[in-house]
């Protein structure tokens, strides 16, 4: 069972009808590109030394977030994930990043070195 789906606090029940009830967890409405302040960096902690371009600070459907992450894994030709609502894209590119996601009219910033 996910995470996103816990039963609401029951266990058991005896009633043979009985429905869980899942918690429903609402997604923010996705804000227009230009409202985003999005943050590009590189991150190399726990990954084995391996460079990783993360995209962060969206604001949105989960669906919308993993549309974004396909078109720059697309862009830059290489692998990558979303997760955490963090877009994760295996090298250093942060030049590409930060082009295709300004001509694409999201706000983005440079963070870290």
């Amino acid at each position: 069972m996910s995470r996103k789906n816990k039963p609401s606090g029951i266990v058991y029940s005896t009633n043979a009808g009985f429905q869980y009830r899942y918690d429903e967890v609402e997604e923010p409405d996705t804000l227009p590109p230009q409202m985003q302040n999005l943050r590009v960096s590189l991150d190399r902690k726990q990954r084995g030394g391996k460079q990783v371009t993360l995209v962060t600070g969206f604001t949105g459907k989960q669906a919308d977030l993993e549309t974004l992450g396909k078109q720059l894994k697309n862009k830059c030709g290489t692998g990558g994930t979303v997760k955490d609502n963090e877009i994760l894209i295996q090298g250093d590119f942060r030049t590409k990043v930060m082009e295709f996601l300004s001509v694409a009219g999201y706000k983005v910033k440079q963070s870290g070195g």
